[in-house]
């Protein structure tokens, strides 16, 4: 089992008459991540609203912030708890066997649009043996094609354009990769959350975002950026592509600073905690099974 333990500190100076804003901050809670403790800490005396999607498990903050600075700080322990598959015993299933709730992540969205590009995915990948080793074979295909670049790209930048430019960060390479896996009728779904154990060579910790593939019965683990080692990916929030799952949602007018975000791993192995490492086997964190849960919050002083 891996704990982690980790804040996310977000400031903004916003403009009168007041600004509405929806986060997408809190751990989500699933069969096999679970949050052991919690805590929001709000700037303003407010009345945020939060509430969990019963078909996703993401969990959404709304409130109303008063003119003037906002400063909000929510932090976590979280126990992940790997389900652990040998890839050759993870096949790919048939649109006529899915489950009804994956059946969106087949679509084409926004950001991934895998109807423009079945030829690629054809080409490269329409050869291969179905199954865990084809989708592995997209994800490594996609780190070698695009190049890391922090500030490469902006909130516009979709699949297809991450294919022809070949430069991107981590949402970029998820979004590629996404696109690629439905082209081929591939549950596929970007999730949006943080890591341990990325390389401190590329810069702080951020927020960061990865992809679940539907394989067998349940969504596997993949990281087309390679930045990060999967055992450490903790999630906010899943959805189609980056548009469903942005950690701020803003409506009104702020001056926003970049988010300060501290992960640490807890090492205890008598405890049964083990640090994030690398692994040949298929991981898992998600079944598709939501936990509803409350959340606490606490007004900064």
């Amino acid at each position: 089992m891996v704990r982690l333990k980790f804040s996310v500190e977000l400031n903004y100076e916003v403009a009168p008459p007041s600004c509405d804003f929806i986060f997408n901050i809190h751990a989500a809670h699933t069969r096999y991540q679970r949050v052991v403790t919690e805590m929001m800490e709000l700037g303003q005396f407010l009345l945020p609203q939060v509430h969990t999607d019963a078909a996703t498990g993401n969990r959404y903050m709304r409130l109303k912030a008063e003119p003037g600075r906002l400063r909000l700080r929510y932090s976590a322990t979280v126990d992940l708890q790997h389900h652990i598959a040998l890839p050759e015993n993870v096949p790919e299933i048939p649109v006529a066997y899915l489950p009804a709730d994956v059946l969106t992540y087949l679509y084409p969205s926004r950001y991934c649009q895998s109807d423009r590009l079945y030829d690629v995915a054809g080409r490269e990948f329409g050869m291969l043996t179905p199954g865990y080793g084809r989708v592995r074979a997209i994800c490594e295909w996609v780190s070698r094609h695009v190049t890391f670049k922090s500030n490469s790209t902006n909130a516009s930048t979709s699949a297809l354009d991450t294919l022809g430019e070949r430069v991107g960060v981590c949402r970029d390479f998820a979004h590629l990769m996404i696109a690629l896996c439905r082209a081929l009728n591939i549950p596929a779904r970007f999730v949006a959350g943080i890591d341990y154990g990325a390389d401190p060579a590329l810069g702080p910790s951020d927020f960061h975002a990865y992809v679940e593939v539907y394989l067998g019965d349940r969504w596997y683990l993949f990281d087309p950026s390679a930045t990060a080692i999967p055992m450490g990916l903790m999630r906010f929030g899943t959805g189609r592509d980056a548009a469903d799952v942005s950690f701020a949602t803003i409506f009104g007018a702020v001056q926003a600073e970049s988010p300060k975000i501290a992960i640490e791993a807890v090492h205890d192995p008598l405890g049964g905690f083990e640090l994030p490492r690398r692994r040949p086997e298929a991981l898992s964190t998600d079944d598709g099974s939501a936990v509803l849960i409350g959340t606490r919050l606490a007004p900064l002083s």
